[in-house]
């Protein structure tokens, strides 16, 4: 849901932001430090809920953190872009692995950004993707290839499809059948079956190892 609380006074000068963040301590500071230069227009606390809000918004730039409940922010990304969203994409995240940000260059993101960086960081990244360039935090950009190719598969799961990665994500959360299930449109049976393929396809033989692997690539909490 978007904070009500959060969403600023509508400015045409001033470019939209969204932020994607569960943690409200992360997004209250973010609040602070991106509301003297740009029009907040909500604060989402999951993936599925960035989906929504995204296009109820149409916001310039969006701020997302990869790992997030009931979609993760490399999936609702990569769905918002195949949507034809305009927004520009700055993933801020805890995750210091290459393989994410390059991932999230992969995927269209305009800025990779670690969150124990200043806050002056952000502030540059969102400024170079309204201005069309990509920005990567200092402390692993050096590590990056000059060019990431698209046909290039960079993800973490690439032989899983996108509805066992969301399958994959909300099993990882503790959810039962029955609540995927209803996440997702699907029958409880069909979660189930998609729950046994994913394992067999990782080769994965408890649902604490799909945790483990979840919470590994990002997908869920945990790091």
């Amino acid at each position: 849901m978007v904070d009500a609380h959060s969403v600023a006074t509508p400015s045409m000068s001033r470019a939209k932001v969204l932020i994607a963040d569960d943690h409200r301590i992360v997004s209250d500071g973010l609040k602070g430090i991106l509301e003297p230069e740009f029009e907040l227009v909500g604060i989402v606390e999951d993936g599925r809920a960035l989906l929504e809000q995204a296009g109820k918004f149409d916001p310039d730039v969006i701020v997302a953190d990869i790992t997030m409940p009931l979609l993760n922010g490399f999936d609702a990304v990569s769905r918002l872009k195949k949507q034809g969203s305009r927004a520009k994409v700055v993933f801020l995240t805890m995750h210091k692995d290459i393989t994410y940000a390059a991932k999230a260059i992969q995927i269209g993101a305009s800025g990779f950004v670690l969150k124990h960086s200043a806050s002056a960081e952000l502030l540059h990244a969102i400024n170079a993707a309204l201005d069309g360039h990509t920005f990567v935090s200092s402390e692993i950009a050096s590590h990056l290839p000059p060019a990431i190719d698209p046909a290039v598969e960079v993800a973490e799961h690439p032989s899983l499809t996108t509805r066992q990665r969301e399958v994959l994500q909300l099993f990882a959360e503790g959810k039962s059948a029955k609540e995927v299930a209803a996440c997702l449109g699907i029958s409880s049976r069909t979660a189930e079956n998609h729950k046994a393929r994913i394992m067999s396809i990782l080769k994965l033989a408890t649902s604490a190892d799909l945790v483990q692997y979840a919470m590994r690539h990002g997908l869920i909490g945990g790091n």
